[in-house]
């Protein structure tokens, strides 16, 4: 595998790493030190900030506004925004975007795309279904009525649903499709409900009840919902090996520096093992990552289905991410549960990563229901 970026993927990494570097850590509300949801709302400042740089149109055609790169960008991109926590919908909002333009009709595009990479129209995804452990399009019904689709049933865990203008909801006919609908977020007969995740963000449960949608804001096209939820896995992979390796890195600056003997704890044998073991799940992360990755923006064929290397991808980001974290608290000691101190934030981040879109388990057993079906030779 060639895993060289492309020179307009190595601009959008250098343009992300000059943005978040001004991105505090110390600066994202702590779910340790505040009781209910962190905050109302996303990071409208470094919204902005995104969208002056051109970040939020990376997966958008340039006829519409966007940059008109591929999911390995936008991955490069997620990366960079994990190290620091980057409190913004910026995986939700691109991977709706990218369906939009590539199965929306041509009304949505024009709606939807070039206000999207203004950062003008965020977009969300419901994509955990009613409980976080069934498939999102079995959760919701969609109906034809005429020229318009009637919606109903519940997503639960639905990210930034409270702040954004569009939330793009999976449905299934009686014929047993995918249809993906763009439902405004003040709609008739969509209720929110609050739910807070494990880093203390706001999420919500939609209850959809008689939910009318026009057709022109339905897309209905074969492999649409496939294509979007490899893309949202993909990507919550990609702000998995982000923080890791930010986390990796807080450990070996500290480790680096902490004395106990007379000696940095660094140089400890035990202490080193730990690190570079830590290390090779980065590495195991990052390839498996660019593989699911370039799949789904390329479509290649492979010996499993695209989502074979996502699950791939997908355990090991939920697994490793959980021993990267876990590991740096342990070397830490009793200063990495400091909340003065930004490792327990990450900490937070990580399990709610670990968790997001179903943990190693749900893809283990996806990914045995792959090989099952498919004979590798």
């Amino acid at each position: 595998m060639d895993f060289t970026f492309t020179e307009e993927q190595q601009a959008v990494v250098e343009a992300a790493k000059a943005l978040f570097a001004d991105v505090a850590p110390d600066g994202v509300p702590s779910p340790a030190l505040t009781p209910g949801a962190v905050a109302d709302d996303f990071d409208r400042a470094l919204w902005s900030r995104l969208a002056d740089a051109d970040l939020l149109g990376v997966l958008i055609d340039a006829e519409h506004g966007g940059v008109g790169l591929d999911p390995i960008a936008l991955c490069l991109v997620l990366r960079e925004s994990a190290k620091v926590l980057a409190r913004v919908p910026l995986l939700e909002s691109a991977a709706a975007a990218y369906a939009v333009g590539a199965h929306g009709g041509e009304e949505s595009k024009r709606r939807v795309l070039p206000a999207a990479a203004r950062g003008e129209l965020v977009l969300t995804v419901a994509a955990s279904g009613r409980t976080g452990h069934d498939p999102a399009e079995l959760a919701v019904t969609a109906q034809r009525d005429g020229d318009s689709w009637i919606l109903n049933g519940l997503q639960t865990a639905v990210p930034w649903a409270q702040n954004a203008d569009l939330i793009v909801v999976p449905g299934h006919t009686t014929e047993g499709r995918t249809v993906l609908a763009l439902v405004p977020r003040e709609q008739p007969g969509l209720a929110i409900a609050e739910q807070i995740s494990t880093s203390g963000e706001r999420l919500g449960e939609l209850r959809l009840e008689s939910v009318r949608v026009t057709a022109s804001d339905v897309i209905d096209a074969d492999g649409a919902w496939d294509g979007l939820r490899d893309l949202l896995a993909t990507g919550t992979c990609a702000l998995a090996l982000g923080l890791g390796e930010g986390v990796l890195r807080m450990t070996s600056e500290y480790t680096g520096k902490r004395e106990q003997f007379g000696h940095p704890v660094a140089t400890f044998q035990a202490v080193a093992v730990q690190a570079a073991d830590r290390y090779i799940d980065l590495r195991a992360m990052e390839a498996t990552l660019w593989q699911a990755a370039w799949r789904v923006s390329t479509g290649a064929a492979g010996a499993l289905p695209t989502t074979g290397d996502v699950a791939v991808a997908k355990i090991w980001a939920s697994d490793g991410v959980r021993r990267v974290v876990q590991t740096a608290q342990h070397l830490h000691g009793g200063f990495g549960a400091d909340t003065d101190y930004p490792l327990h934030r990450y900490h937070a981040w990580a399990k709610q990563l670990e968790l997001s879109l179903g943990p190693a388990a749900a893809h283990e057993e996806a990914l045995g229901d792959l090989l099952a079906a498919h004979a590798l030779g």
